[in-house]
């Protein structure tokens, strides 16, 4: 674990390729294969390789955020990679890049056969801010607005603490709350409990808590690898919103994060068409408004790349996706 790691954080690859994140999968479901490119000395390049069953032969491989390594080992990296993944029988390798749109990296991707797919698993898109600055020019890249609710949150006596495990069930307790307001689908208090242990216990997580009257009113668990925070999960519930709890967990992050000695701090997720011309005022919900206002950047992945090697159970998979999502639409 340690050596690959080492070799993740000093290629800069995204903490969904670190073992930890490995180990949290293939604790719910998941087989996890890392595979490298290297010699006696140096690993140049390397993949997270998860897998998963979906039914009797019908297996499907995922790399997340990966691979990583640097740029002229990744065409014969990634030849190896899929003789590697077809040998293990599966009918589909899905890859995700943490590479941003044009990436000429994508090239090496298409020289594999793999094809662009709209069906994506992680965010296309997200709002990232730059951490290199002081916290003086930080503050001042956000909204008015938003400046104003950090300071409106103080005054109305919101305290931020970092958690530890024991508040977990009180963070499941609030995400369970955001989950029904605003219609999205947790994981179970396992999960959340798992993820903390093994990124904790490397020193590369925190559970931020904000607290009136020493009553919790909103969580984030928010990550750290290589130079990139991350604000992975996030918990409020209906009590005291007035209170901005959430600008004020935001910004506690920030300065962790920066003390940290992160460049990068994700607020992980947008949907696609946030920052097309007069689209955002279609958003069904506010998520883009309030990660916007913090500042950031627009960031664009170039997205999930599919490389088939059945045909015919892959239009299978496709098909019971399509049947699933459209009862979940129901």
């Amino acid at each position: 674990p340690a050596e690959w790691d080492a070799a993740a954080l000093a290629q800069r690859a995204h903490l969904l390729q670190t073992w930890e994140w490995g180990a949290l999968k293939q604790n719910f479901g998941w087989r996890v294969e890392r595979i490298a490119w290297r010699d006696a000395a140096n690993l140049y390049a390397g993949a997270q390789i998860l897998y998963r069953a979906l039914a009797p032969g019908l297996t499907v491989a995922y790399i997340p955020r990966g691979p990583f390594g640097a740029a002229e080992t990744l065409v014969p990296f990634l030849t190896a990679l899929v003789r590697h993944v077809r040998a293990r029988g599966a009918f589909l390798l899905k890859l995700e890049p943490d590479w941003q749109r044009d990436d000429p990296r994508a090239q090496n991707l298409r020289a594999i056969r793999a094809r662009p797919t709209f069906e994506t698993i992680q965010p296309s898109a997200t709002i990232e801010l730059d951490l290199t600055a002081d916290l003086e020019t930080i503050l001042a890249r956000m909204k008015a607005k938003w400046r104003y609710n950090i300071r409106l949150s103080e005054k109305k006596d919101v305290v931020v603490r970092v958690g530890a495990a024991a508040a977990l069930p009180a963070f499941y307790e609030l995400l369970r709350v955001t989950g029904a307001r605003d219609h999205f689908a947790i994981h179970s208090l396992a999960y959340y409990r798992a993820a903390w242990e093994l990124l904790a216990a490397r020193d590369r997580a925190r559970l931020f808590i904000a607290e009136y009257a020493q009553q919790p009113l909103a969580m984030i668990f928010v990550t750290a690898f290589a130079d990139q925070a991350l604000y992975l999960y996030g918990a409020s519930g209906n009590a005291e919103r007035n209170r901005m709890p959430n600008h004020a967990l935001h910004w506690a992050a920030i300065q962790w994060a920066k003390t940290r000695g992160c460049a990068r701090y994700d607020l992980w997720g947008i949907p696609e068409t946030a920052a097309e011309p007069g689209e955002t005022e279609n958003l069904p919900t506010s998520l883009y408004q309030f990660k916007h206002g913090f500042g950031g950047a627009t960031i664009h992945y170039t997205g999930a790349w599919d490389l088939v090697f059945n045909p015919v159970k892959y239009r299978l998979y496709q098909l019971a996706r399509k049947i699933r999502q459209n009862k979940i639409g129901a």
